[in-house]
């Protein structure tokens, strides 16, 4: 089939052509952000989930509902062992000028006091970065030094801007689980004083399905601050229309045998489910795409993922890290379940668990493993241990 109007779109955080089975999210999103206008209590909201679940589409699809809705929006990624403020600033001054209000010198100047503050009063003049903020540095406002203070400061003053304005702001942090301890410590304590404020701001953050114990470990009232969503593989019927109705737009449909195929092969993850789709499309010479199709398609398509998806992953491992990586997987073909016990890995690899900590907490810091309980582990990227089986 002419590969120019293939409509599959598998790049990481692009927009599916047909963005299945989150209506019930997107619904949910839509009260919040009516709710905050009104002044009406609610809690910002984190999604979590697998790697390739589409948690960073849905991101920027809420941030969209956002900006149609009048909120003033800004954006960042978390990056392991990087400082917030600058980030973070860049992303609220974005919002700050979506709201549009001309004398919003006040709030740009605690925003610059902010950010400068990061850099420390020996910083070079090279050193001391603003998002183009041309607003002179308020001093004496969310420039202590202390992120925790600052941040709750800063907020307080964006909210309040957004109050008189009867508008919104909403911030939106993608790979939240990677932000250091005190960030996130600052995050949580400036969200409960918002929230206890009435504010009209609002986080939106995503992350792995770890991210609960991380906003816990910080700050104990985490729990009912935020509203956890926990985003998943799809439901077989949403998973069909994921790739049904791209190809009805172009003409082209799939036969029943196909798509059971189809969703045997992708589990139902909305990434597989544009990669394997992308692939399928190119090789079926003619529409109604069929069973024997998928069958010569599954095979590139998973060589594909092998070398970016998978296996850049897995180059990120060191020897060690690998052998806990494939332990993993043995076990968990052996007991047919995606959560192994650390004792169960180190049996496989026959050392005593202890020994392997270094290994566990590494490959955990590098986000290829989490673990939702004491004792247990798995992997963040669905079919990662079909792929380590296929390649040793």
């Amino acid at each position: 089939m002419d590969p120019i109007a293939n409509p599959y779109a598998p790049g990481a955080g692009q927009r599916p052509p047909e963005l299945a089975g989150r209506d019930e999210q997107l619904e949910a999103f839509d009260i919040v952000l009516a709710r905050t206008l009104r002044g009406r209590p609610e809690r910002s909201i984190m999604l979590t989930g697998l790697r390739g679940v589409g948690k960073t589409v849905l991101l920027n699809a809420l941030r969209s509902a956002a900006v149609k809705a009048g909120f003033g929006t800004g954006k960042f990624e978390a990056r392991p062992g990087q400082d917030m403020r600058r980030p973070l600033g860049a992303a609220l001054h974005l919002a700050i000028r979506e709201l549009g209000h001309p004398d919003a010198d006040q709030v740009l100047g605690t925003l610059k006091a902010f950010v400068e503050a990061g850099a420390g009063p020996k910083a070079k003049p090279s050193e001391r970065w603003s998002p183009g903020i041309n607003a002179p540095a308020v001093r004496g406002r969310a420039d202590s030094g202390d992120i925790e203070i600052d941040l709750v400061e800063l907020l307080s003053d964006v909210g309040g801007l957004a109050s008189d304005l009867q508008r919104g702001v909403a911030l939106f942090i993608d790979e939240m689980q990677d932000l250091g301890p005190d960030d996130v410590s600052a995050l949580c304590a400036a969200a409960h004083e918002i929230s206890q404020s009435g504010l009209p701001l609002i986080v939106v953050g995503a992350g792995l399905p770890h991210l609960p114990a991380v906003l816990s470990a910080s700050k104990s009232y985490s729990e009912r601050l935020f509203r956890y969503m926990r985003i998943d593989r799809l439901a077989r019927e949403a998973a069909d229309l994921a790739l049904t109705a791209p190809a009805a737009d172009e003409g082209a449909r799939f036969t029943d045998e196909a798509l059971d195929e189809m969703y045997r092969a992708t589990g139902g993850y909305p990434y597989f489910i544009q990669a394997y789709g992308k692939v399928v499309w190119d090789v079926a010479p003619s529409s109604p795409i069929q069973l024997g199709d998928v069958q010569v398609a599954v095979p590139e398509a998973e060589a594909e993922l092998g070398v970016g998806f998978f296996g850049s992953r897995y180059e990120r491992a060191t020897p060690a890290e690998r052998e806990y990586l494939r332990a993993m997987a043995e076990v968990s073909e052996q007991t047919g379940d995606e959560t192994v016990s650390s004792a169960a890995v180190a049996e496989q690899v026959g050392r005593k668990a202890q020994s392997l900590s270094p290994a566990r907490d590494a490959l955990m810091k590098k986000g290829l493993v989490w673990s939702g309980e004491r004792g247990k582990i798995a992997f963040t990227v669905p079919h990662f241990g079909r792929y380590l089986r296929s390649v040793e």
